[in-house]
């Protein structure tokens, strides 16, 4: 069966085209991840106020890949998130529902919109570790939401943001991402051991490569292990074109990355739709945030 596509204009930008949201009895379920840097409503220490011109452009890149569901990561206060929530409605795309996680570290935090009810919140804010003998925080907490997309069908949603590669005086910055990692494994499993084939995402930025220790201590192994969607740029190539993944413009060495992930469990891997999966390339991206968003579609079964 075939369909025809769906775009829409946001200003000069005209969004990608996308599948209908009912596909064949089940509904399209577009999940997204998204380092907003320093979305703040007011300075706090170093960080300073996000401009006008930067919060402008986040709200362009949301609209442009059009989610139902969305983890940011360096949101500022409840304020900063309600006034994003507000701008993206305006633009005709109302994630009515919310939650935000107020971890150890005040002044960002990971925060959720959804189009779609959030029945259950059980957010992790008080994870801590032994670091050379010291104990620490998880800086920023996760979030652990379930959404009710339909009477039927709901899944969960786990998003967080690891330590950054910024040096830290208290604490080796890669030591204490791996402790992090570790850290939030232990939320995976605990859904894992519920049901191996539950309904569950891991999304976020995660600050470090796919091959690196505290990614694979996420990834898991065996029966546990998440599947790793990998988007990339849409850059009208074809398949086999270079893949365009990085995700994250670091600029202290000058470097490129793949920092922000989106993870399945067993049971959403049989949803996933490869083709709705990408990473969103526009002009001037940088002037929103030294990441990009990234966005996994999904079927997911109808009323």
């Amino acid at each position: 069966m075939k369909f025809a596509p769906q775009c829409r204009r946001v200003g000069w930008l005209l969004i990608f085209c996308a599948l209908p949201q009912v596909w064949g009895g089940g509904q399209i379920l577009r999940i997204a991840t998204f380092n907003v840097e320093n979305y703040l409503d007011a300075p706090s220490g170093t960080r300073p106020l996000k401009t006008a011109e930067a919060r402008d452009k986040v709200r362009e890149s949301i609209l442009a890949i059009q989610p139902d569901v969305i983890a940011l990561e360096e949101m500022g206060s409840t304020n900063a998130l309600l006034g994003l929530q507000s701008q993206l409605k305006s633009g005709g795309l109302d994630l009515r529902y919310w939650d935000e996680v107020m971890g150890h570290d005040p002044n960002i935090h990971v925060a959720v919109l959804s189009r779609f009810p959030i029945v259950a919140r059980r957010p992790h804010t008080n994870e801590n570790f032994l670091l050379d003998g010291r104990r620490m925080a998880v800086s920023r907490g996760f979030g652990e939401l379930d959404i009710q997309v339909n009477p039927r069908w709901r899944f969960t949603l786990i998003a967080a943001h690891l330590k950054s590669r910024l040096r830290s005086a208290l604490a080796d910055e890669e030591e204490w991402r791996y402790e992090e990692a570790v850290a939030l494994r232990r939320v995976i499993d605990g859904r894992i051991a519920e049901d191996p084939a539950q309904n569950f995402v891991v999304v976020g930025d995660m600050n470090d490569l796919q091959d690196s220790k505290p990614l694979r201590v996420v990834m898991g192994r065996g029966i546990g292990r998440l599947f790793d969607t990998h988007p990339a740029e849409r850059n009208g190539d074809g398949a086999d074109s270079r893949r365009v993944t990085w995700t994250q413009y670091f600029a202290k060495d000058d470097v490129y990355s793949r920092l922000d992930y989106i993870l399945l469990g067993r049971g959403m891997k049989d949803r996933w739709l490869q083709e709705e999966t990408y990473v969103l390339s526009i002009p001037d991206w940088g002037v929103a945030s030294d990441h990009r968003p990234v966005v996994a579609g999904f079927l997911a079964p109808g009323d």
